[in-house]
């Protein structure tokens, strides 16, 4: 009886240990090796500062309250409440101590495509790699560049204040196995030169889907209901749905939404508000071509 007694807990054993390894291997960081980042040649910092503005780094990364060329100090701090608990965006400026000053082109791009932080842990996806998966390695290249240009900042943010069980760090890989992926959101019928710049720039370094897409109890997006409107993030209100079939914006012709995103009017003359005001100006310093190209992709994927 007790030799069955212990052979049966060493099965259990067993089978945790093996549970746990297969859910380790599954679940673990997952950077691109150093040698994926070699031989991109010199980056571009011109471009780096486009995707830069394609990006709106500094709605999240200046300080709160920074206005004009202030805000070109990417010193973190800003406070982001969500139903997980609140984040507290970090610096990002050129400080080697406080900064990514210190960061080789491998760790940014693994924060940035992998959500791989410079230690090898995962980032939470209040930092938006899930969209940022799907840039380009020459644009994350010449963004870096872009950045080492900017203003150092000493200010170190404080620690997300997180509840258990969002605090355990290790889950996140849970939530990637679920929801991390590189693969375009939406399939498009028409796949003309122009669409496909607008769905790299609203699906990748835009990142828009990641306030205009609901979300599942977990913080995984409903994907079919891609761009169709969501609760909004900083509690209050809702953000539009801005697909073909938005009682708001459906009878917008591309031109009609082009121009929105470079001069903050509707037409009907409202003017542009609350959050997404800091997305207008940041989108209205793109060429107009990739302000029409946005445009173009709003205007074709599917309806919600």
């Amino acid at each position: 009886m007790v030799r069955r007694f212990i052979r049966l807990l060493l099965c259990l054993i067993g089978v945790a240990v093996l549970g746990g390894g297969a859910f380790y291997l599954v679940t673990a960081p997952d950077p691109l090796p150093e040698t994926h980042w070699a031989g991109l040649g010199a980056p571009d910092p011109a471009n780096g500062q486009m995707v830069f503005w394609a990006g709106g780094c500094v709605s999240c990364h200046s300080a709160p309250g920074s206005e004009g060329d202030a805000r070109l100090t990417l010193s973190g701090g800003l406070a982001l409440k969500s139903p997980f608990g609140t984040f507290h965006v970090p610096n990002i400026s050129p400080d080697e101590k406080a900064g990514i000053g210190g960061w080789t082109l491998a760790q940014f791009g693994n924060a940035m495509k992998r959500g791989v932080g410079p230690g090898g842990e995962h980032l939470y996806p209040s930092f938006p790699y899930g969209s940022y998966s799907r840039m380009s390695d020459k644009d994350v290249n010449d963004l870096f560049a872009f950045l080492k240009t900017l203003p150092k900042s000493a200010n170190v943010a404080p620690p997300h204040e997180l509840p258990f069980p969002y605090n355990i760090r290790p889950a996140l890989g849970g939530w990637k196995f679920l929801y991390f992926n590189d693969q375009p959101r939406v399939a498009l019928a028409k796949n003309d030169d122009k669409i496909k710049r607008g769905q790299y720039l609203v699906e990748g370094p835009g990142h828009c889907g990641e306030c205009h897409t609901p979300r599942n109890a977990l913080g995984g997006f409903q994907a079919d209901q891609w761009l169709a409107g969501a609760p909004n993030p900083e509690g209050k209100g809702r953000i539009p749905d801005i697909t073909p079939a938005s009682k708001s914006t459906s009878s917008w012709s591309a031109a009609d939404i082009a121009n929105y995103l470079e001069t903050g009017f509707t037409p009907d003359f409202d003017s542009v508000g609350g959050s997404m005001v800091d997305v207008q100006q940041n989108i209205a310093r793109l060429p107009a071509a990739d302000r029409e190209a946005i445009a173009a992709y709003l205007k074709a994927v599917p309806g919600r």
